[in-house]
């Protein structure tokens, strides 16, 4: 992997993870000199591998052991564990290529139900365990809504890790650091752009995109309040964002096999252009006593409920999520014999 990348200076400045459950990409990206640090993935990535032709023997792997697992279940029940299996098979094959966590996200269907979001993260945790991944390094990507936060904290008194995902709001991004979890990723296109790429709206340089702002203004507050969570923005697309991003200092950045391809193919570009953003950010502020969690999660409900544009992007993610769950589950049950 050549030193003379723009890659190269890239993660010199942040640390990467790789957003994809192909082996192959984090081996593109790696050499005796440095490793990718974790796997971030989602119901669209799960799905995307799942249909592979060379997954298959991985996909049969899953059924033969939800199979032995779940004798005499319901199909639903079967069809849920094959994937949730599947998944963690998935990320096995990427877990010795990285140093870090491997992510996985709980279902998009449980996002408003702290009690269903907190059995599934378990499930997870568990069936890596019992493929020998311990849950130090397991991390259990969350969506940020009111319920699902709730659930974090609960999960962190368990000794799971969890990262708030869906994330596109400030008071978000605080509630995710009250509720312990270890990282967030705000998104920086949202992620219907991945599925239809012309309703990307085009700014006339990254930092003028709303989301650079909002971005930004996270990065100062978790610095003001010394909170141990992380922030690695995601749902990056172009060379473009992650330059911009990098200007933000983010503790991570997690990129898809295109962007690193893009970023290992191009020149290392001027010192000049990487510099901190040292400017005053000036998104709203909150005082260090504001509890978005208290209350069954009161006030990040009524600040997400005013905020019309957040409110529409969280919606659209997990109605997204949740159809590539279904065409997992679709594609799977044939092979069940169901």
């Amino acid at each position: 992997m050549a030193s003379d990348t723009l890659f190269a200076q890239i993660r010199s400045l942040v640390t990467v993870d790789v957003d994809s459950m192909d082996p192959e990409v984090a081996t593109r990206h790696t050499s005796s000199e440095y490793s990718l640090a974790g796997m971030t993935s989602n119901q669209a990535i799960v799905y995307m591998e799942a249909v592979k032709p060379e997954r298959k023997q991985l996909v049969l792997q899953a059924i033969a052991l939800a199979k032995s697992k779940m004798a005499g279940a319901n199909e639903s029940a079967l069809v849920d564990q094959v994937v949730d299996i599947l998944t963690v098979l998935l990320a096995k094959e990427v877990y010795p290529i990285i140093t870090g966590n491997v992510h996985v996200q709980t279902s998009p269907a449980a996002a408003y139900n702290t009690e269903e979001t907190v059995k599934h993260a378990k499930t997870l945790v568990a069936l890596f365990n019992d493929q020998g991944i311990p849950k130090d390094r397991v991390c259990i990507k969350i969506p940020s809504t009111p319920q699902s936060l709730i659930a974090c904290r609960m999960l962190s008194e368990m000794g799971i890790q969890t990262l708030g995902t869906c994330l596109f709001s400030l008071p978000q991004a605080l509630a995710a650091a009250q509720a312990n979890c270890i990282c967030i990723s705000p998104y920086f296109n949202e992620l219907r752009v991945h599925f239809e790429p012309a309703t990307r709206k085009v700014y006339e340089t990254p930092d003028d995109d709303p989301m650079c702002a909002i971005i930004h203004s996270i990065v100062q507050h978790f610095k003001a309040i010394g909170t141990k969570t992380l922030v690695m923005p995601a749902s990056i697309v172009t060379v473009e964002e992650v330059l911009a991003l990098v200007r933000l200092n983010p503790d991570h950045l997690t990129l898809s096999g295109a962007v690193l391809d893009q970023l290992a193919a191009h020149k290392p570009v001027e010192a000049s252009l990487l510099q901190p953003k040292t400017s005053i950010n000036k998104q709203e502020s909150f005082a260090n006593t504001d509890d978005f969690l208290a209350d069954g999660g009161k006030l990040l409900a009524a600040a997400l409920a005013s905020d019309t544009e957040t409110t529409r992007k969280l919606a659209d993610a997990l109605k997204i999520f949740g159809e590539q769950e279904l065409l997992t589950k679709a594609f799977v049950k044939p092979l069940l014999g169901l």
